[in-house]
């Protein structure tokens, strides 16, 4: 796999970890992103709840790519860390914009934490902002605020995860 950028259909860019295009036409039901697709008034499907439980909550995996990458464990190290630092910040703008239904400050919020957490392994979190960007997309503010309490709780286990697993043992090397 490779870091990559793609248009989406609006225009937007994705910097994530993608398969070579080859490899991804027969994954049907798999977004630009290698995650599920949420269900979507595009795709005709209603799901009650966003699904997650096939992904990893942190793949390291992406990490090691990501200092093969940058060719610098410790950039990536610093990447992983600015992360968790900022988690609150970026979870309380995307809150404070799902609240206010403003779908400039909500998509940016959503996007900037969908492509971060891809970025740092973060799987589970990267496809629940996914679905979320979605449900700003369809104007389904209701939906987007009850899912509130379960990004944050995923952010703040995704944070944990990375701290324990990614970022200790760099504290305990040095």
């Amino acid at each position: 796999m490779s870091t990559s950028g793609c248009c989406t259909d609006d225009g937007g860019m994705d910097c994530v970890h993608t398969a070579p295009p080859a490899a991804a036409a027969p994954n049907a039901g798999i977004t630009a992103a290698g995650l599920p697709s949420a269900a979507s008034p595009e795709n005709g499907t209603v799901d009650d709840k966003p699904a997650s439980s096939q992904l990893p909550l942190l793949d390291l995996t992406v990490l090691q790519e990501l200092e093969a990458e940058l060719a610098s464990p410790a950039a990536a190290r610093t990447f992983a860390r600015d992360y968790t630092e900022i988690w609150g910040q970026r979870y309380g703008h995307l809150k404070t914009a799902v609240d206010a239904e403003d779908v400039a400050d909500a998509l940016d919020a959503v996007i900037s934490l969908k492509i971060a957490s891809a970025m740092v392994g973060a799987l589970r979190l990267a496809e629940l902002a996914e679905t979320v960007q979605g449900l700003i997309r369809s104007g389904d503010w209701d939906y987007c605020q009850e899912l509130m309490p379960l990004v944050e709780a995923r952010g703040n286990e995704t944070m944990r995860e990375l701290q324990l697993r990614y970022l200790a043992p760099d504290q305990t090397a040095g």
